[in-house]
């Protein structure tokens, strides 16, 4: 059962490392993004109106993320096809990630997938350059993820 929305909580522990497929076919590994903060977004659906609305927003704060030079990466279980028109259709300049097959396996790493709906849920985890999950946020179906919780989680990164 998923949590209303949480701000980050914050954790230690090594990142499970992924490669999957970006909408354009490429593909992306946790472990070569080594040096340098992540924040990897898991969403249900593409297209679906909480998930764009908070892709929309990350897109809007895209500048504030390069500048503190964090990767974006958000993954669903949508083909990288579904994902590419997605992200021409919205104007997503970061990476849309294709966790179709095995399906959902890296979303599972995470303990972001729904086996009973066959989806990811709504959560995120804060990388830091060592690849270590400093910080989670997690909301329900129905609830955005809020984006202060990002700047806050990346703030306290950046002090340390």
């Amino acid at each position: 059962m998923e949590r209303e929305a949480s701000a980050a909580a914050a954790t230690q522990y090594p990142a499970p490392d992924f490669e999957l497929p970006n909408q354009f076919g490429e593909p992306v590994r946790l472990a070569d993004l080594a040096g340098a903060p992540a924040l990897v977004i898991f969403f249900p659906f593409a297209f679906s109106g909480v998930c764009t609305g908070e892709l929309d927003e990350i897109q809007g704060a895209r500048e504030e993320f390069q500048r503190a030079g964090v990767r974006l990466l958000a993954v669903s279980c949508d083909s990288k096809y579904s994902l590419r028109a997605y992200a021409q259709a919205r104007g997503y300049t970061f990476d849309l990630l294709a966790d179709f097959w095995p399906h959902g396996r890296v979303a599972d790493a995470y303990g972001a997938f729904d086996s009973e709906l066959g989806r990811p849920v709504r959560a995120s985890f804060i990388i830091d350059e060592a690849g270590r999950v400093r910080a989670e946020v997690r909301s329900g179906a129905g609830s955005p993820r809020p984006l202060q919780a990002y700047r806050d989680a990346l703030k306290e990164l950046a002090s340390e």
